[in-house]
């Protein structure tokens, strides 16, 4: 549904984009991560016709974004990061407003049908100048959705809202992946993890990884990680010794109320670590494997990149 080669954008001497290249599916909610900067918001505004490309290609639905624009903006709904929303109009009167000027027929029923999705019917008659700020990006996925297009882009949807409004947003954009192709633009890595069905790791304007997050776990964990939580034991320090002498472990360090034990890859140390803990005299009340979180993947493949752009310069 969405095709990206090659894709490159340069601001003067600037190159906000280095040729990236990816797809997102039909019926895939895909993440788009990356700090501040990394190339985010250029990208979609270039999928959603907003400006054009340096060079590469990239298409929606079949259409070529620079070649046919207007073809790929009549199958694209787009909610920026600052929702192009009217204070002094109705909830109603906007979403109306933008169904007229999308061309839809029956706008007025389309526009009730919109906002009865994103949970807004009820406040249609409110001013958008009296609603919270969650509600107005309730508003702002109405009018993306109001043409009832395959494609969602959206970017960066849940930014400034408390965690109850965020949890709303998360879950609707997860019932909407469930009949469209949905962009997700994030820099919060665990929302990507809750939300997406797979991730594209941006940096730098280069894709550092791409993949589902379980995907890259697997390839960037070297072995299993486990989390060790003691009764009565000595120091800390003690505890770190003795784990680490433990055949087969890599490294360990403390988190939390434990430790962190990281074993060498296709080494099993369970057995052999509640062996030490009992021989130490120790109670072993927690013995459990830790996933690598999205979080530990994207400083892992940044601290990478950042190390081998350093060596070429």
């Amino acid at each position: 549904m969405i095709t990206v080669e090659a894709l490159t954008k340069r601001y003067g001497r600037f190159m906000a984009l280095r040729g990236i290249s990816f797809q997102a599916e039909s019926g895939e909610i895909l993440g788009f991560l990356g700090p501040n900067g990394a190339g985010k918001t250029t990208t979609m505004r270039i999928l959603t016709g907003y400006m054009p490309p340096t060079s590469g290609r990239a298409a929606v639905a079949g259409f070529d974004v620079f070649a046919d624009s207007l073809e790929v903006r009549k199958r694209v709904g787009y909610l920026p990061e600052t929702v192009p929303l009217y204070p002094d109009m109705t909830v109603h009167g906007y979403v109306k407003y933008v169904a007229e000027l999308r061309g839809v027929r029956h706008a007025a029923s389309r526009a009730d049908d919109v906002l009865r999705i994103v949970g807004m019917h009820s406040r249609r008659e409110s001013l958008i100048r009296n609603i919270s700020k969650g509600m107005r990006q309730r508003v702002g996925l109405a009018q993306a959705l109001v043409h009832d297009p395959p494609v969602l882009i959206l970017d960066e949807p849940t930014i400034g809202l408390d965690p109850r409004q965020t949890l709303e947003v998360r879950d609707l954009v997860r019932g909407l992946g469930k009949t469209r192709t949905i962009m997700f633009s994030t820099h919060i890595l665990s929302e990507a993890e809750q939300v997406c069905d797979r991730v594209v790791i941006l940096h730098r304007g280069e894709i550092v990884a791409m993949g589902k997050p379980e995907a890259l776990r697997d390839q960037l964990q070297q072995g299993t990680q486990l989390f060790v939580r003691l009764g009565k034991a000595e120091s800390a320090d003690v505890v770190r010794r003795t784990l680490q002498n433990v055949v087969g472990v890599a490294s360990v360090s403390a988190l939390n109320d434990g430790f962190s034990v990281q074993a060498r890859r296709g080494v099993d140390v369970r057995a052999r670590i509640a062996s030490a803990v009992t021989a130490a005299g120790w109670e072993l009340l927690e013995l459990r494997p830790l996933a690598m979180s999205l979080e530990d993947i994207f400083l892992e493949l940044t601290v990478q990149q950042g190390a081998e752009v350093n060596e070429r310069l």
